[in-house]
């Protein structure tokens, strides 16, 4: 088992997750080729093959992220950024703002995709995921935690949490 790398890093905080510096210098060391996944990408380029549920938004596709997921065979990626909503709050504050009034805020808003992007990612290949826990993919899934980047952002403000897994079963 290789040892966790565990960094700290103080940055602002900011709604486009990869915009801020030390997730930027830790994307650009992690994803290196292959077909990438980024079922909730807002503007991003970074990953391969983009999505977000908002039409306004610059992406491959305009899905749920589970419908999007779905339509992947298994092993198919090398790798998937997993940087949803971080709260139940963030979830309808983002249906609302397309025109969806009522959306299920269930704890499988993650869970479903989680188990999609652990069937769609190839042995050896990463999930990078984002939020204000460590959760990530775990080991049920049969990820292993290579590495957690910690960004404290201050005052009362969350700190974003990046964790780094490998699939390895």
């Amino acid at each position: 088992m290789k040892a966790l790398e565990i960094m700290r890093q103080w940055a602002m905080p900011n709604s486009e997750t990869f915009s801020i510096k030390p997730i930027k210098e830790l994307l650009k060391q992690e994803i290196a080729g292959g077909i990438w996944l980024d079922p909730f990408a807002r503007n991003s380029k970074i990953a391969t093959i983009t999505n977000d549920l908002n039409t306004a938004c610059d992406t491959n596709y305009h899905m749920e992220a589970i419908d999007f997921l779905k339509q992947f065979s298994d092993n198919y990626a090398d790798g998937v950024l997993f940087d949803p909503p971080y709260s139940m709050r963030q979830v309808m504050e983002c249906y609302q703002g397309i025109g969806i009034a009522a959306y299920n805020t269930k704890m499988d808003f993650y869970s479903k995709p989680k188990d999609e992007i652990a069937r769609v990612c190839k042995r050896g290949g990463k999930v990078i995921s984002f939020g204000w826990n460590s959760m990530g993919m775990s080991k049920s899934r049969g990820f292993e935690a290579v590495k957690i980047l910690l960004i404290p952002h201050g005052g009362a403000k969350n700190d974003t949490i990046v964790t780094v897994e490998m699939k390895v079963s």
